[in-house]
């Protein structure tokens, strides 16, 4: 909702309240609006928000409210549509049970802070959660470096070693370069050469491509962000709340 439709709203408050005789100056004989009403009216609005400040801020809060209950429901929406590319995607790394009763989707940048800083949490229910899917979107946003990370880590999917490369990225510093990238899929057993020709096949840029998409659908402008059932989380996130996320989905209530 615009500040003007808020306006709005409050002067038609205003108007309500002021006396008979004021709005009489604002009205010819034929009870239609004379030249001056305009200025009538902008004179209600600016001194009824002067006199009644909480009012204005009472209606940005709900308008605030409205608009976040408004974008969440078409998020819920769009996610439904889109569950087919989003939590059954067949070109998709996952993590944990495969066959698990709940999925928890992460989009994720291999160089960004963020995400490292919620992977504890994601291991942690891993862990402890033998029902839990989580599904691996490669979303490369912070420059070439990821991007080159994220076809290697597609490329490790198709050896079987997505979640052992995605570890040992993850445990290391995040500006590393592409030598240090092809050195630590060497280390976790990967065939080179098989590599660098999965990494440039048309499936490993139609999963990236696929991904950016979704994302963009999403409004998705950074990572990590996470998806359970319809909800969607943008930004890191607590173990708590993943784990209420989870808990929701599994009794049906997101």
């Amino acid at each position: 909702m615009s500040i003007q439709r808020l306006l709005v709203g409050i002067a038609v408050t205003s108007l309500l309240a002021l006396p008979c005789s004021s709005l009489s100056l604002a009205q010819t004989t034929g009870g239609a609006k004379s030249p001056a009403a305009d200025e009538v009216l902008q004179k209600a609005i600016h001194d009824y928000i002067l006199a009644h400040p909480e009012v204005l801020i009472q209606s940005l809060r709900i308008a605030k409210d409205r608009e976040e209950f408004r974008t969440a429901e078409q998020s819920k929406a769009l996610i439904a549509s889109l569950k087919k590319d989003i939590v059954d995607d067949p070109h998709a790394p996952v993590r944990g049970n495969p066959n698990g009763d709940v999925t928890l989707v992460e989009f994720f940048d291999y160089r960004c802070s963020y995400c490292r800083q919620v992977e504890p949490f994601l291991q942690t229910l891993l862990k402890h959660d033998p029902g839990l899917r989580v599904v691996e979107k490669e979303f490369p946003i912070l420059g070439p470096g990821s991007v080159y990370a994220a076809r290697v880590a597609l490329a490790a999917y198709k050896q079987g070693k997505h979640e052992q490369f995605r570890n040992a990225v993850m445990s290391k510093r995040s500006n590393f370069d592409e030598a240090t990238i092809l050195k630590l899929a060497e280390e976790v057993g990967l065939d080179l050469d098989r590599v660098k020709t999965d990494m440039n096949s048309a499936e490993v840029d139609a999963e990236i491509k696929r991904t950016a998409e979704i994302a963009k659908a999403l409004r998705l402008s950074g990572t990590p962000a996470f998806i359970v059932g319809t909800e969607l989380v943008p930004g890191a996130t607590d173990l708590e709340t993943l784990q209420a996320l989870l808990d929701e989905a599994r009794h049906g209530t997101n």
